[in-house]
């Protein structure tokens, strides 16, 4: 059908409206009313068809215009994403910014990234190449980056024509022969997975330098971890925290129905941040996606699609992804939304039946893969998940922990006690120890397994020892659990905690995070022995050998005091031993 003819509205219902009169597919993007506002068709009846507007609707009446595009909600990839503020629907918010202040209007388009800055493209095949669908046929210096230009998914042939030069990313810079013409940037609809060769089981963590996650809880590059915790607990903060930090060659920032001032906080945030790695602007390898509590919902539903989509351009490069979603609360509340408005049988608490399944979906987009071109890549999803009350019972929490293989459950009692990071040890976990066993034993230390687990085993007898204490005091405990106590805090004040202010301590490489623990040990193990030689519990706890682990974690150079911290804690118990024989 000619992409002229119009249909009319005949139901307005907040961001779902009804139309007829045109010819529609599933997934088409239809332009709705006078101000043409952008809307996707999710449902067709026999007479009509339902569209979730992506703007508000206010004002919007039956008889009002619709035309469709007969196109599928897409973004489009290319050099200039980098660094780029996008809404739920990827207009750059700077630009419209520029054009039409603080409040953006209805009905505007934007360009995904820039189509009028040129850049300097460099051809790396020749004529008459034959290449499948993904293949690299140049590259682009973006930053610090070598940007790959690739053949979009489903286009393939033989190369007829092909140039370097200066070009916009809309300028021609070859051709098939079959007369398709290559061009820098695609479009990509957000909907539908891009294609890779094969999925490979994770072997690598995302390491983040804090110790919490790297040494407990770690999430292997191209896993998915869990991050739900109620209001105030750090969720946002941990999310900048592992941008910053992790070792993510590309950080994917999707704010997801997020209050307006904490999202504010973010993007001018993010712009100030230096990455550790370079010493210049972390948004050289950001791309934000901004989509605040006050914006409509139907572009908070699809604001997560556009941020997977970015995530597996730059995975289809060889690149590691870390893409934070933050929050699946408020998608999932906007899919809620909707559904009431379509008049669908609701499930758990509202929420769509189909909630499981999306949420399966969005979590399979992420994975380590060895892409259509050969490289391997990876996306790393973290979803922020916000239940009401901080209840983990709630549907969205439980049916996110079916496919998340990492829960780093936050804590609001650990954050009110300013113990950062505010993850509760006992309720999380990670299921990817085992999958990354062969690395920590390279790179870290042959028995990490054991010290790990060995480590928890201590704060579970605390926690257990815990109900005695409040009861009868520690000083009713047998001398042995005294020690256990003792250095299970040790553990949480030295180990758990970092400090995120601290221009050392902020950060934790994984042999130092490996040398604290065996400093940890060594005080008990020297404890135990002096126990076995008859020195009292109380005199042990009394040495301050143990208090200089706290000077190791904040030296820069800690090895030149490691030694000494190891001679202090050794030589206290030594002497206690001497004396009590």
């Amino acid at each position: 059908m000619a992409t002229n003819l119009k249909g009319k509205i005949i139901r307005v219902s907040g961001p779902v409206v009804e139309a007829t009169g045109i010819s529609v597919a599933m997934s088409d993007i239809v332009r709705v009313g006078t101000e043409e506002l952008m809307g996707e068709v999710i449902k067709i009846e026999e007479n009509s068809f339902i569209i979730q507007v992506y703007e508000n609707t206010t004002g919007v009446r039956p008889g009002e215009p619709v035309v469709n595009t007969h196109l599928p909600l897409s973004v489009e990839l290319g050099p200039g994403l980098l660094s780029s503020i996008y809404d739920g629907i990827q207009r750059p918010l700077e630009i419209l910014e520029k054009e039409m202040g603080y409040f953006i209007k209805r009905g505007v388009n934007a360009d995904g990234i820039s189509h009028s800055k040129k850049w300097d493209f460099k051809a790396t095949v020749k004529k008459g190449a034959v290449l499948e669908e993904g293949a690299i046929i140049g590259e682009v210096k973006e930053f610090d980056f070598t940007h790959k230009v690739m053949l979009p998914n489903r286009v393939s042939g033989k190369i007829a024509e092909i140039k370097s030069g200066s070009f916009t990313v809309t300028d021609i810079v070859g051709k098939l022969e079959d007369g398709t013409e290559l061009k820098m940037s695609h479009f990509q609809p957000v909907r539908v997975a891009r294609n890779f060769k094969t999925k490979l089981a994770p072997a690598e963590p995302l390491t983040t330098g804090q110790r919490v996650y790297d040494v407990f809880f770690p999430v292997a590059k191209g896993g998915v971890a869990a991050l739900p915790g109620p209001f105030g607990a750090g969720k946002t903060v941990t999310q900048q925290a592992i941008a910053k930090w992790s070792d993510a060659d590309i950080v994917i920032y999707v704010g997801c129905g997020e209050r307006g001032n904490e999202m504010t906080e973010v993007l001018t945030d993010f712009p100030k941040l230096i990455d550790p790695k370079t010493g210049k602007a972390l948004m050289e390898r950001t791309v934000l996606i901004a989509n605040t509590s006050n914006m409509p919902v139907a572009a908070r539903e699809a604001s997560i699609y556009v941020g997977i989509t970015i995530a597996e351009y730059y995975r289809d490069q060889g690149l590691h992804v870390a893409l934070m979603a933050d929050s699946t609360s408020r998608w999932a509340e906007a899919m809620r939304e909707i559904s009431s408005r379509l008049e669908e049988m609701p499930g758990e608490e509202g929420y769509p039946a189909y909630l499981s399944t999306r949420l399966a979906n969005f979590y399979e987009r992420a994975g380590l893969v060895t892409t259509l071109n050969g490289e391997q890549g990876s996306i790393t999803a973290i979803g922020a998940v916000s239940p009401a009350g901080g209840d983990f019972s709630e549907p969205v929490t439980q049916n996110t922990l079916r496919v998340a293989k990492c829960f780093w459950a936050l804590d609001a009692k650990l954050a009110e006690k300013r113990h950062y990071w505010s993850i509760n040890w006992l309720n999380s976990y990670s299921l990817y120890h085992e999958s990354l066993r062969e690395y920590f034993k390279k790179t870290a230390d042959v028995n990490w397994e054991f010290k790990v687990k060995e480590l928890m085993n201590i704060l579970q007898e605390e926690d257990a020892l815990m109900e005695i204490v409040q009861l009868v005091g520690s000083d009713s405990l047998p001398e042995s659990q005294q020690i256990t106590l003792e250095v299970a805090k040790i553990i949480r004040e030295h180990l758990l905690q970092q400090n995120a202010f601290h221009e050392v301590d902020r950060f934790c490489p994984l042999e130092k995070s490996n040398d604290l623990i065996d400093l940890v040990f060594l005080f008990r193990d020297s404890a135990i022995k002096a126990l076995e030689a008859g020195v009292p519990a109380k005199d042990i706890l009394e040495t301050k050998g143990q208090y200089e682990i706290a000077t190791v974690k904040l030296e820069l150079d800690y090895k030149k005091v490691l030694g000494k911290t190891q001679k202090a804690i050794t030589s206290e118990m030594d002497e206690l031993i001497k004396r009590y024989k």
